[in-house]
């Protein structure tokens, strides 16, 4: 039900980002290197080129599909621009002035790629944008009332709102506006009347545990987020004073994706992507995208499984091989391929250094009792 792009190495994923036609992507693990992977004509992924200029660990990448430009953020305050260089046939980094004191935690560029976002352990998040006077990345910081960690963040579609995820429990939205490119945002829901850079819109505190994902909608009119207490909340914009909240019997989760307006999926210490509806004011679980391997019995005839029980005390198939795609936690998702609204393909790198990709239509046609 799946395709799997394994790059090898054994190393815990902490994030990825595909290029606009998914020929290569960008990993960054427990290291101060980001690798980038090239798809071979057979269709798996193979090591192409690292990105090093870090000097702590990486701790989240994203790649801009339309100007073809890498960000990378790290614990070591910084933050760079990769632009591809065809002369010199190389990926030529330039710095970001962040102006933090604590380690860069996320980073995302906003849907036209003018700006993007770096979320930081300085009680802070920095919008950057480029500043052709002085040919460099400067930064803007939002800072009250966050109190703690930014551990997500997330722009909504009109590209002049973001969401943010953080340690203190609350999920917020900030107008992202910048009076330097012009922008010109226009009032919805989300902003009733134009508010400048930095303002609270809107403040969740429904959480008993850490943000760790945060999504708008396709349409932006939604915006789901994750937290370490095992909730998965939704609110619309037409009302932003209700709250659907599922507080999920599994583990904390880690990362929330949108199928659609009215369906959407997460991850995180489960193991494997979870889907959940909204179902009117509620949020209700769905199923776990994920199809049982394991063979019963495992092919054991009943005299070996007695041998096995006499001589080790266990009948042999209580490995510690998970029937999970995904041996531990998945660390991030991402829409890979969107038509009209609906995600028709998503992507998911994990804690046991396994990159996937899951085709929702085949989904669809595997499990049984999943409603899409």
């Amino acid at each position: 039900t799946q395709s799997t792009g394994s790059s090898g190495i054994n190393a815990e994923y902490g994030g990825h980002a595909f290029n606009g036609d998914q020929s290569k992507v960008v990993i960054c693990d427990t290291s101060n290197v980001a690798t980038i992977y090239k798809k071979d004509s057979k269709g798996t992924y193979t090591k192409d080129t690292e990105l090093a200029k870090h000097i702590e660990r990486i701790k989240s990448v994203d790649w801009a599909p339309n100007s073809n430009r890498i960000a990378t953020c790290a614990g070591d305050r910084n933050a760079y621009i990769w632009n591809w260089n065809a002369e010199e046939n190389k990926w030529k980094p330039s710095l970001v002035l962040l102006r933090i004191d604590r380690a860069a935690t996320y980073i995302r560029w906003s849907p036209k790629e003018d700006r993007f976002a770096v979320g930081s352990g300085a009680r802070l998040l920095s919008i950057c944008y480029y500043d052709e006077e002085h040919d460099w990345w400067v930064s803007k910081h939002v800072k009250k009332p966050i109190r703690s960690t930014i551990l997500c963040c997330d722009w909504h579609p009109n590209n002049y709102l973001i969401a943010v995820g953080s340690c203190d429990f609350k999920c917020r939205v900030f107008s992202s506006a910048l009076k330097e490119l012009e922008d010109k945002p226009e009032t919805s829901g989300w902003m009733p009347k134009l508010s400048k850079f930095g303002t609270l819109l809107v403040e969740f505190d429904t959480s008993e545990g850490w943000v760790h994902g945060v999504k708008f909608s396709p349409s932006g009119d939604k915006l789901a987020w994750v937290s370490h207490d095992a909730s998965v909340n939704v609110v619309d914009m037409g009302n932003l004073t209700k709250v659907y909240r599922c507080l999920t019997t599994g583990l904390p989760l880690s990362s929330v994706i949108w199928l659609h307006e009215s369906s959407l999926v997460c991850g995180g210490h489960e193991n494997c992507p979870v889907l959940y509806n909204i179902v009117g004011e509620n949020v209700v679980y769905g199923a776990k995208l994920d199809v049982n391997t394991k063979k019963a019995g495992g092919g054991m005839s009943a005299m070996a499984r007695f041998r096995q029980l006499d001589d080790k005390g266990t009948d042999g198939d209580k490995g510690t091989k998970l029937t999970t795609t995904h041996q531990n936690a998945i660390s991030e998702l991402r829409v890979t391929k969107a038509e009209g609204g609906r995600a028709k393909q998503f992507s998911s790198s994990g804690v046991d250094g396994r990159l996937v990709v899951w085709e929702v239509d085949v989904l669809a046609a595997t499990i049984n009792e999943l409603n899409i």
